[in-house]
């Protein structure tokens, strides 16, 4: 966590940044969590409602089937996925087997990437049905200042992507609940007056992006990682860096990121930590 920590917060301003850094592709989508808790509560949530965490577009069957292949060759699942299964199912499968939500991307005739499938049982805040089929651009227009920051590099990094490796990158925000699965049905609320930090959590999004050889699609991988407050709080430089980040934050993204209402009181809850 301390290594994923000091990626978050670099020095200077707040800003949109494309930061990568390389990693070996099962590392990433390895399962990690021993006693089984995550994989749980993954299948609780797809036996609740399939059709709001599974969805898939034609365009999409080719790319799930090799990412399965991969899987299983990778060691990542315990035996094959059986021939017989539809793409949906074996998308399912995935989802009950892995730790990580995993989306699918491929591009169109003129190499603009649309996503094509998922299986999102984390998300954060946002809902899988209503971004199937977009450009990453529509997908991401809802960020204030996301496509005219890292639109173009985006696009271009992932028509270069080469298969072999993930790339890795992180993303966070701050909930007001440990809570993994904040999809905008549960009405989860965002964090309100008075801050306590024992209360709030910094949530991160680790991110992979995975080229397949085959049906030229990319895997886009995503685990929650959550740390509260009150800990990150005890660690100067994260505390300075989370607090430079709030102060920089240009005030659109702070509301997009539902915190407008405690800003300037949690940078001081914050400060009073190393005073």
């Amino acid at each position: 966590m301390t290594f994923l920590l000091q990626q978050l917060f670099p020095e200077g301003d707040f800003r949109f940044h494309l930061a990568l850094r390389r990693s070996a592709p099962a590392n990433f989508f390895r399962r990690g969590d021993a006693a089984g808790r995550i994989c749980a509560e993954r299948k609780r949530w797809l036996a609740a409602d399939p059709e709001r965490y599974v969805a898939l577009m034609p365009e999409g069957e080719t790319i799930v089937e090799e990412f399965g292949q991969f899987c299983h060759e990778s060691g990542l699942i315990t035996g094959m996925l059986p021939s017989a299964l539809s793409s949906r199912e074996r998308l399912f499968a995935l989802g009950e087997m892995l730790e990580t939500d995993v989306l699918f991307l491929s591009p169109d005739v003129d190499g603009t990437f649309r996503l094509r499938a998922g299986v999102l049982c984390f998300p954060t805040g946002w809902d899988l049905r209503e971004k199937l089929g977009h450009t990453l651009d529509w997908i991401h227009g809802i960020v204030p200042g996301l496509n005219a920051a890292l639109g173009s590099p985006i696009q271009n990094f992932l028509g270069r992507l080469k298969p072999g490796v993930a790339f890795l990158r992180d993303n966070w925000g701050i909930a007001a609940t440990d809570a993994l699965n904040l999809h905008p049905s549960r009405n989860i609320a965002p964090p309100t007056s008075p801050v306590n930090l024992r209360q709030l959590w910094l949530r991160v999004e680790n991110q992979a992006l995975l080229a397949l050889p085959k049906s030229r699609g990319v895997v886009f991988g995503i685990k929650i990682s959550l740390l509260r407050l009150d800990d990150l709080a005890m660690q100067s430089e994260m505390n300075a860096g989370l607090r430079r980040a709030l102060e920089t934050m240009p005030e659109e993204v702070v509301s997009y990121k539902r915190l407008s209402a405690i800003k300037r009181e949690l940078i001081q809850r914050l400060a009073e930590y190393v005073e």
